[in-house]
């Protein structure tokens, strides 16, 4: 088969590694390099995707995300032209291990935030310098911040109906903790009334996840605080205010927190994400 799509992209061979890959962000100090995804983009020719017993083929545009750089059930011709790309799974926030047992992640980037997605890696590989950003890169954060969504939603349809509904409940639950997060207020006890359901219950649901209720509400209250201190700003916010913000009463326990979790402090995660030419926006 012949597949028709947009002109080819330049070959920039000097922006990969050994691997033939480009890479989106480089991990922050103290994360292994080696926990990242693998995202493909196709350029050109013939290719499809074999995965839980069928095929799909890929048109030009496609992306394919995985945790191998040349994923077990992609099959192409010799005219077949793809860009490889990685990203730490730092910035996803999702596990290597969960993408790993999806068999890989097919992505029309002919719609949604598939489009704007490949959109957004056609045009970093397009870059005429060696590419191994910080996230002060804003080009290299639109699009793994982009590429975060388009994983998060993927993953959501992968995951296995659960006739007894607690996959849906445990959906409500998480949602219900994300518009709160800021509250300094919110515990099993508050989550629990709000989804009227025991706390005992509460628990024996994220304990089937694989967490608990804090560890996950400390969790994502974190990853917000990550994502404001790594914000360009005109006057950067104060990392004690961050914390606050987002409901950490004590800042020596945020710091320590954070710490644990991104194996960096708060304040080194700030001036590492800063614009890599020292310059905030104006």
């Amino acid at each position: 088969m012949i597949l028709s799509g947009p002109s080819p992209l330049p070959a920039n061979e000097h922006l990969r590694d050994a691997e033939g890959c480009i890479d989106i962000l480089s991990a922050p100090p103290g994360v292994d390099p080696g926990d990242c995804l693998y995202v493909v983009l196709h350029v050109d020719g013939s290719a499809l995707v074999r995965r839980h017993g069928g095929s799909t083929v890929l048109i030009p545009g496609d992306l394919l995300i995985s945790t191998s750089p040349h994923p077990a059930g992609l099959l192409r011709d010799a005219g077949c032209r793809m860009v490889r790309y990685r990203v730490p799974c730092f910035y996803l926030g999702v596990r290597r291990d969960d993408v790993r047992r999806t068999g890989g992640l097919v992505v029309r980037g002919s719609e949604g935030v598939g489009s704007l997605a490949s959109r957004l890696l056609r045009t970093l590989a397009t870059r005429t310098r060696a590419h191994r950003a910080r996230p002060g890169d804003y080009l290299a954060r639109s699009t793994s911040d982009i590429l975060a969504i388009l994983v998060a939603e993927l993953m959501e349809r992968e995951a296995p109906e659960d006739p007894s509904g607690s996959a849906r409940l445990l959906a409500r639950i998480r949602a219900h903790i994300e518009e709160n997060l800021a509250d300094p207020g919110l515990t099993p006890e508050s989550i629990a009334r709000s989804q009227h359901i025991s706390v005992r219950y509460l628990h024996k649901l994220f304990q089937q996840d694989g967490t608990t209720v804090g560890q996950w509400v400390r969790q994502r209250r974190l990853d917000a605080c990550r994502r404001e201190l790594e914000r360009p700003s005109r006057r950067p916010t104060g990392v004690a205010t961050v914390a606050h913000r987002w409901g950490f009463v004590s800042h020596s326990h945020f710091s320590r927190a954070f710490r644990d979790a991104y194996g960096i402090s708060p304040r080194e995660w700030q001036a590492y994400a800063a614009p890599a030419d020292g310059r905030r926006p104006s």
